[in-house]
């Protein structure tokens, strides 16, 4: 299909939830919003447990309260093998210097809803890849007209979504690009489209492959800060994850009976990824990617056996219709997706999986150690004595954040066998989920008010779930603790979050920072009311959580916390930027993605903005006279999410992930609301940013 280049036909933005469309809605999560909250769970939270007001004294008092026999970690399972000429990511493995100020001195754009990216003066971008744009060598050129399955396996996948780079020299010349694509939107992929069920089969097997994961050779383009696909050679390392790529189980509940199936009777393999959202980057050169909304891609829960139908509803599984509302109907390409005759495949997702982007040979591994929920990602850093920690959040309304900790120590050499070990690190440890005690509880009305002490804050505890092969949870089997996560949180008390998103440490301090999106039923009838942590009833607009572990390490099983910055119009009352004078700051909602810079500087990427512009990339300080004076530097096209962004190693290039560029209520390819990037229809895609006179990103 070729178009000639025509401004777009805006369509209106009809109320989905947030600032979402109810398309985005739709093909995102499956319409989560519309149903319930699948926590129903009446878990006392911790704080009610020590009477709301906790000191940190009556916080180690109460340490028994839920605390249960931690047992002995397994034995680590086989490793990989160790790939030639991985370069190691800097800064997983100690704190870096700066590279010089920490000034973030460019003036923040204001809100818009232009049909284009808008960046700073001096500054400016391009795309480095687009959907369908060619990955492995000999993929066919894209033909909106032409799509195949086939092709699509060898292309850029659909709605990339986070996104990192991997240094292939050290010279800061070429790169692996690793990028999510999260999700399809068939409204705006196919010519003629009409409804779901009018769909071809290829069709169908199309959006399977543009799910997954892209792995592309980059390259610096002269001595800027722009980047673009290697064109020439082998490309040995671009590759394509697909919904049907084999994938492998590691950890404690690899082989469980709820994980096998008919084509898998060992309950070890499993094909694809689904709905990969963030992710993270580890100190040994691979990436973590989380899968999310998986929930929508299945029907027939209504045939399942009925002991199994309790924990598929607490995963947003509809066990009551055959045919939920927003089903794929990928059924139709591939019998697993039908819970009917296959039970046990839901149970397969939902999963952390590691990539190792330097051997395109290997198999992806789902780790359950992790545990198994709706992950956002999973974000890495090294405890005092060396130990991995992943701190995860559970993206759906009411639910929790969550840790892990390795069994065993990270090792600090760049031979194989130091790989091979590190390779295994994720299969073994403590999962924890968090337990927030408050200050000033009784205080907290729901209306953003701070209360009298002046912050948002208190101190929490992580309650451990399992440790190794040992449940920690009386009445679960380390087996369910792990493939129901949810279910092991519920039953020790964590505490009910407002979408806790990405969670991210900072590798400059040791502070953790969670994207608390939004929850509007946050206070309605029959809900939980807030609380400090939770402050604003109808929570349309998000706050930014920041974890302090005691004693600084990361390993520590309590913490402080405090709220810096409560999202929405400066103007609001209810908003709060950490004590910042608010009328300096950039208006900002709906936090999703986060990322620091070579300052540690904190960047959020915003998707669904509540307040009536386009969704964009902000920075704040986190420290010193401006913490807390988030500016906005970037905004994206009409109907895009600012999926992630991924700041260079010399801070002269920011990566940008634009996600549904068009996706409004009532677009299609055929009358797009969005002609972003290339002038005739929408295509999701991966920018660079950079600084026309070679400064670093915010100088």
């Amino acid at each position: 299909m070729t178009a000639s280049p025509r401004p777009p036909r805006l369509l209106p933005l009809l109320p989905g939830h947030g600032g979402r469309s109810s398309m985005t809605c739709l093909y995102r999560c499956g319409n989560a919003c519309s149903h319930p909250a699948p926590n129903n769970s009446d878990n006392p939270y911790f704080a009610d447990v020590v009477n709301a007001e906790v000191s940190r004294r009556g916080l180690l008092r109460a340490g028994s309260l839920g605390a249960l026999v931690i047992g002995v970690g397994a034995a680590a399972l086989a490793t990989d093998a160790a790939p030639a000429e991985a370069v190691a990511p800097a800064g997983h493995t100690g704190p870096r210097p700066p590279i010089n100020n920490a000034g973030l001195t460019f003036k923040p754009i204001p809100p818009n809803t232009l049909d284009t990216v808008v960046v700073p003066n001096g500054y400016d971008n391009a795309v480095i890849l687009r959907w369908g744009d060619p990955v492995v060598p000999g993929a066919p050129a894209f033909r909106a007209d032409r799509q195949s399955a086939a092709a699509q396996a060898k292309q850029f996948g659909y709605n990339n979504d986070w996104l990192v780079t991997l240094p292939l020299d050290r010279h800061g010349r070429r790169a692996l690009l690793v990028v999510n694509h999260e999700y399809t939107n068939e409204n705006l992929m196919f010519p003629g489209y009409t409804t779901p069920e009018a769909l071809t089969v290829e069709q169908v097997r199309v959006a399977m492959a543009a799910h997954g994961l892209s792995v592309v050779e980059i390259e610096r383009v002269g001595d800027t800060g722009r980047w673009a696909p290697v064109a020439r050679g082998t490309r040995r390392w671009n590759r394509r994850v697909t919904a049907s790529t084999p994938m492998r189980f590691t950890g404690p509940a690899a082989g469980s009976a709820l994980l096998r199936t008919t084509a898998d009777p060992s309950g070890t393999t499993v094909l694809g990824s689904l709905n990969n959202c963030a992710g993270g980057l580890t100190p040994w050169g691979t990436i973590l990617s989380g899968e999310e909304n998986f929930n929508q891609y299945f029907v027939g829960g209504d045939a399942v056996p009925a002991g199994a139908k309790p924990a598929l509803t607490r995963y947003g599984i509809d066990t009551v219709n055959r045919y939920p509302s927003g089903s794929r109907k990928w059924e139709r390409a591939d019998a697993r997706f039908d819970l009917s005759a296959h039970p046990n495949e839901a149970n397969r997702f939902g999963w952390i999986l590691e990539l190792d982007p330097h051997d395109p040979h290997s198999a992806p591994r789902k780790h359950t150690a992790l545990g198994r929920f709706k992950h956002e990602g999973a974000e890495i850093i090294l405890s005092r004595d060396g130990r991995v920690v992943a701190y995860m959040g559970d993206d759906e309304r009411f639910d929790y954040l969550y840790k892990f900790v390795s069994d065993k120590k990270m090792r600090r050499g760049d031979k194989p066998f130091d790989r091979a070990h590190n390779m295994t690190l994720l299969e073994s440890g403590t999962l924890y989920a968090a337990s927030f005690g408050f200050t000033s509880g009784p205080e907290i009305d729901g209306s953003g008010t701070l209360p009298a002490d002046g912050a948002f804050n208190g101190t929490g505890r992580w309650i451990p779930l399992a440790r190794g092969r040992q449940s920690l949870v009386p009445g679960m089997s380390v087996e369910q603790v792990l493939i129901y996560t949810r279910l092991a949180a519920d039953a020790v008390g964590a505490t009910k979050m407002d979408r806790p998103e990405d969670v991210a440490p900072n590798l400059r301090t040791g502070k953790v920072y969670a994207a608390l999106t939004n929850n509007t039923r946050r206070g309605a009838a029959g809900q939980p009311a807030a609380d400090e942590v939770n402050p604003r009833s109808n929570n349309r607009h998000g706050h930014i959580l920041e974890i302090t572990e005691d004693g600084g390490d990361n390993a520590s099983t309590t913490f402080t916390w405090a709220i810096p910055i409560v999202c929405g119009d400066p103007a609001d009352p209810s908003t709060y930027f950490a004590g910042y004078d608010k009328t300096k700051v950039s208006p900002i909602s709906c936090p999703d993605n986060l990322d620091f810079d070579a300052h540690g500087n904190l960047w959020v990427s915003t998707d669904g903005n509540a307040l009536g512009s386009n969704d964009g990339l902000f920075a704040v300080p986190l420290d010193g006279p401006e913490r807390g004076h988030v500016k906005q530097f970037l905004t994206v096209p009409v109907g895009a999410e600012q999926a992630s962004a991924s700041l260079s190693e010399d801070n002269r290039t920011a990566f940008v992930s634009i996600q549904h560029p068009g996706e409004i209520d009532g677009a299609s390819m055929d009358n797009p609301a969005s002609t972003w990037p290339d002038g005739d229809y929408a295509r999701p895609a991966v920018i660079s940013v950079w600084h026309a006179d070679g400064r670093q990103i915010g100088a």
